[in-house]
């Protein structure tokens, strides 16, 4: 447990540790509903909402990040849907990724377009602060968790690292020099665009310590999240795998071999889908990503 006075003691060195750690993750390889917010959006796709960023939980330790780092597989085959966490999130092999590199590796366009469709998705989860949520008013004021993508992380990692001299460095996640997150919603091309979305002035939260502290104090834990509990063996993907896509009695094409290094290595695969729900259908996703992934996959196993 982390004590409150001590994250406060620390606040102006936090963002050194922050920036260090979205560095690794450039080179690194279940839910409650009711705990997590979502913006709404109108009829044709718009939405707008304002939530602070907050730290690590006091529930994670001191030495936490105030984002956890997840790939989920959400698809459906003849045998229904499969809707799981990937174990490439822990740096374990899955079978599903497995089963997808080698599908990949055929070079047989039917089946590379199969892993489109099949392919783990990336999200990182924080938690926040609800500052201004005009389609649900009551959820101001509260903390809950938040599940968002590349796009929104590549926001916050723009305001830990700016790209010009003249722009300040920000650490979002901070409660007195962080900044509120405009979170701005467009539909483009038929998918959710967060583009506009951007951050205000750096200020404190709140004005008053001991509410801030209620704040974090209120935080949910991110570590359970990704604890062993949270995802099936080996063996039982691989089952659900098989039943989902009818593979039983087939000889499905895997790449083994290669994943335990690749996940550990590769940057972050299919990145730019920003679709924050599942079941799933058509990603918006580009191919550049799923390409380069496969076909360093397909390189290892020559």
């Amino acid at each position: 447990m982390s004590s409150f006075a001590s994250m406060k003691k620390q606040s102006s060195g936090g963002l050194d540790k922050l920036a260090k750690a979205v560095e690794a993750l450039n080179t690194d390889k279940g839910e409650k509903s009711d705990n997590y917010w979502k913006p709404e959006v109108d009829k044709v796709g718009n939405g707008m909402a304002t939530i602070r960023f907050l730290p690590a939980s006091p529930k994670d330790g001191e030495d936490s990040l105030p984002w956890v780092k997840t790939y989920s597989h959400g698809f459906q085959g003849p045998g229904g849907w499969l809707i799981d966490n990937c174990l490439t999130t822990k740096g374990e092999q899955c079978p599903i990724c497995e089963h997808n590199s080698g599908l990949w590796n055929t070079n047989i366009p039917e089946n590379q377009e199969k892993v489109r469709k099949q392919k783990r998705k990336l999200n990182y989860v924080s938690n926040v602060y609800v500052v201004s949520d005009p389609k649900h008013p009551e959820n101001e004021g509260k903390v809950f968790l938040f599940r968002y993508g590349k796009k929104i992380f590549d926001k916050l990692t723009e305001a830990m690292n700016p790209a010009f001299a003249d722009e300040e460095k920000v650490n979002p996640f901070d409660l007195w020099t962080g900044a509120n997150f405009k979170l701005k919603i467009r539909k483009v091309d038929g998918y959710q665009n967060y583009d506009k979305s951007e951050f205000e002035s750096a200020a404190p939260l709140l004005d008053d310590d001991s509410e801030l502290e209620k704040v974090w104090q209120s935080e949910y834990s991110l570590q359970e999240l990704v604890s062993d509990k949270e995802f099936k063996s080996y063996d039982v993907l691989k089952a659900r795998l098989e039943k989902v896509l009818s593979l039983t009695g087939e000889s499905a094409p895997t790449g083994r071999k290669t994943v335990a290094d690749e996940v550990k290595s590769s940057r972050p695969a299919f990145s730019r889908d920003e679709t924050q729900d599942i079941p799933m259908g058509k990603s918006s996703s580009g191919s550049d990503d799923d390409t380069e992934y496969f076909s360093r996959l397909a390189a290892m196993d020559d």
